[in-house]
């Protein structure tokens, strides 16, 4: 398998940079876009068509959810890996019901996060 492209969409800086670096300790992982919100992640799937977009749920403007189905319309092939704080299970749910792949749960620990990687890699 070639260099796997991401974008990471989070509207906390900081969390698109720890995420950011867990990523592309793989040197087959890059980050071709950030985005800080529902629409700058469907303005990313578009324009980079990755391969794996971590997707953070509670974001102003529109969130995560309700960005998922166009994301999906505009960058079919890309996975979603949904991103949650505690006791989101049940938008985790509504998540992967609309097409999300997997999710990791805030703090999240680089295991976690590569594992879910590794799960949508193999879908």
């Amino acid at each position: 398998m070639g260099e796997l492209k991401f974008v990471v969409v989070d509207d906390a800086v900081f969390m698109r940079t720890l995420i950011k670096r867990m990523i592309e300790e793989n040197t087959n992982y890059h980050v071709v876009g950030e985005g800080a919100n529902g629409r700058e992640a469907i303005e990313q799937a578009k324009r980079n068509q990755p391969d794996i977009m971590t997707l953070d749920i509670t974001m102003p403007e529109m969130d995560g959810i309700m960005a998922i189905k166009e994301i999906l319309e505009v960058s079919p092939a890309t996975k979603i890996i949904m991103v949650s704080a505690m006791g989101q299970q049940a938008m985790v749910i509504d998540a992967i019901k609309m097409g999300a792949k997997d999710f990791i749960v805030k703090p999240f620990d680089k295991t976690r996060v590569q594992q879910a990687i590794e799960n949508v890699i193999n879908l």
